[in-house]
């Protein structure tokens, strides 16, 4: 099978992409989430700024593993939020591979090639079943608290070339993580396609630089430091 870029496609793809959520995906949040805010002290700024009837391309600084965990947990339910991952380790183990499929949020990027046309065509078809796609485009943890690194583009181009919005997504507080720590998540107003992907490339790293916070070291004890900051990974 050809997509219509011309490439060829997998006979089958790998995972369904979706508006609606699985029931295992419910499941398993609805047991998630309470650990978590038992754990850590999350505050959430901008929610109304989230679109609720259209898909739309989520952007996000990153900083640890559990970035991707905390927008699973506050963002709502559906529309579904996707994020790309390399499937290659997934697959060999069937029980984790069953796992995420019925799970689902996930779309199949090769790592070690960039993605390429197939990372498009599943980019596509996910923003054309009305789900959310979501991306830390500055592809690696960040060093420190309240700075950005260079951005890649792929996410302009996403928006662009599906006529989808960017909403730019700031978290702080996660660099290093103890208990009870304030985890702050700041959601942006989304930046509407159609000016062309320079243009939403600047305004979405310009948007995300103004909303993400000087970071201030609070200070006071850290209880569990050392095993949250690096529990998975």
């Amino acid at each position: 099978m050809r997509s219509e870029r011309g490439e060829c496609i997998p006979a089958a793809d790998l995972l369904p992409v979706q508006r609606r959520a699985t029931f295992m995906f419910r499941f398993a949040r609805a047991l998630i989430w309470p650990l978590m805010r038992l754990v850590f002290d999350y505050r959430m700024v901008g929610a109304e700024n989230l679109p609720r009837d259209r898909p739309y391309v989520l952007i996000c600084n990153h900083l640890n593993w559990i970035d991707p965990w905390s927008l699973l947990v506050l963002w709502p339910v559906e529309p579904r939020v996707h994020f790309l991952a390399n499937p290659e380790n997934l697959v060999k183990h069937r029980v984790h591979w069953a796992f995420v499929r019925s799970v689902g949020g996930y779309i199949p990027v090769d790592l070690k090639h960039g993605g390429g046309p197939t990372l498009f065509h599943h980019v596509d078809r996910c923003l054309a079943a009305g789900g959310v796609v979501a991306i830390f485009p500055e592809a690696a943890y960040g060093p420190r608290e309240g700075e950005l690194q260079p951005f890649k583009r792929g996410f302009a181009h996403f928006a662009e070339d599906n006529g989808v919005p960017v909403v730019p997504v700031t978290v702080s507080g996660t660099k290093e993580l103890w208990l009870r720590r304030r985890i702050e998540v700041r959601i942006g107003t989304p930046i509407e396609p159609g000016a062309g992907i320079e243009a939403m490339f600047a305004s979405a790293r310009t948007r995300m630089e103004e909303q993400l916070p000087l970071y201030v070291d609070p200070g006071g004890p850290k209880p569990l430091r050392e095993f949250l900051t690096h529990l998975l990974y």
